[in-house]
């Protein structure tokens, strides 16, 4: 357990052993599942744990608790990592009320046998909930990242409950820096989103938040300005810092050395921080993160049966389906005798928005030749004269 402030507890769950998160992001360092506890003259749980974590978080709560019982559970998020433990709650304690919006309790019967009517507590935008010197305000963030989401602002001490957001991969107690992780799991799991935390950011920008309360990674309640900002950057699709990403994926290593060929003479002319993703090893999920931070892509691929070798296609749906935009991109194709890479590289990403392509195209017929490394000089130069 962590304590938030006097009256708030955070009872969530390390859970050290999961080493893949919704069954596609690699964890190295776990992952946590926050739950909190307000403790005034009546008992608020906000939000519950993964079932993988429900005995844990249980002993928890009873620890919180004492001889006290619940009286309200708020969910802010019916995803299964925060709702998979509620009916343990509500088994526990039989007269606790289910606070949430319209769509929540719907989707509360979707996952569960039992109508939630006669325990149901519904708020819409702006409501308020008094417990005691504890009043709790409703706000609805809608598709940051599900329907149903909402986000709550505890007046007395200004802590925001923030669902999802301000979230990171791994334990609240991984050391390591909190934007890498925060910044793949935004891109990767709310990148879509951006105009939706938009408007939720602008909700908060109304509201004196002293702390922030995620249901994943740390607690915040210092700097917060800074966290702030992030999503700010993020959610607008800015590039986040100058620099370059070279998506490589490439089949025998000859598409590969036009990469790291490039990637020289980027750093030569002052590019920036110019990192090279190999598609086919790297974990994907990061290629798409760096792909957001930096301001500069670079495409770099073989033709493979009349398209472009899967691994770039993979990648480039992903980018598309998270609405890549505003950065500079540059493509690298290989051929031994049709090239079509390029025109399937560009295809897909075709109605982005706001997204500029180098004239210069890199055409390798197998190997790397010297015409080749004067057109990577060409196209090294074209981007480098777009900010």
């Amino acid at each position: 357990m962590e304590k938030v402030t006097e009256d708030i507890v955070n009872i969530g769950v390390n859970d050290r052993e999961i080493t893949l998160f919704e069954g596609q992001y690699e964890l190295e360092k776990g992952m946590a599942y926050n739950s909190y506890v307000i403790l005034d003259e009546q008992v608020v749980v906000m939000d519950t744990v993964d079932r993988r974590a429900t005995a844990e978080w249980m002993k928890n709560l009873e620890e919180a608790l004492g001889t006290r019982k619940v009286d309200y559970l708020v969910i802010q998020h019916m995803e299964p990592d925060h709702g998979g433990s509620i009916m343990q709650l509500v088994e526990r304690f039989p007269d606790m009320k289910l606070v949430g919006n319209a769509k929540t309790l719907q989707m509360f019967g979707q996952f569960f046998d039992i109508s939630p009517d006669d325990k149901a507590v519904t708020v819409k935008e702006g409501d308020t909930l008094s417990i005691g010197k504890h009043t709790l305000q409703f706000f609805m963030a809608p598709m940051v990242h599900w329907p149903e989401v909402m986000v709550t602002y505890e007046q007395s001490e200004k802590v925001l409950f923030s669902a999802d957001g301000f979230g990171k991969f791994g334990t609240r107690d991984a050391d390591e820096d909190w934007t890498c992780e925060a910044r793949r799991y935004y891109f990767n799991i709310c990148g879509k989103y951006g105009m939706q935390v938009q408007a939720l950011l602008k909700k908060a920008a109304a509201l004196e938040i002293d702390v922030i309360c995620p249901l994943h990674g740390p607690v915040l309640s210092e700097n917060l300005e800074y966290y702030i900002n992030k999503y700010q950057v993020w959610s607008s699709y800015d590039p986040e810092d100058k620099g370059v990403l070279i998506a490589c994926a490439s089949i025998y290593g000859h598409t590969m050395k036009a990469a790291e060929k490039i990637r020289e003479m980027l750093e030569q002319k002052g590019a920036g921080k110019v990192v090279i993703a190999d598609l086919t090893r790297d974990d994907i999920h990061e290629a798409v993160e760096d792909a957001f931070r930096y301001s500069h892509l670079v495409l770099a691929a073989s033709s493979y049966d009349a398209g472009v070798f899967p691994p770039m296609e993979d990648f480039l749906n992903r980018l598309k389906a998270k609405n890549y935009q505003k950065r500079t991109v540059g493509i690298i194709e290989n051929g031994s005798w049709a090239p079509t890479a390029a025109k399937s590289m560009k295809a897909i990403l075709e109605g982005a928005k706001a997204l500029t392509f180098a004239e210069t195209v890199v055409t390798i017929r197998s190997a790397l030749k010297p015409e080749n490394t004067l057109q990577l000089e060409a196209l090294a130069n074209e981007l480098l004269s777009v900010e």
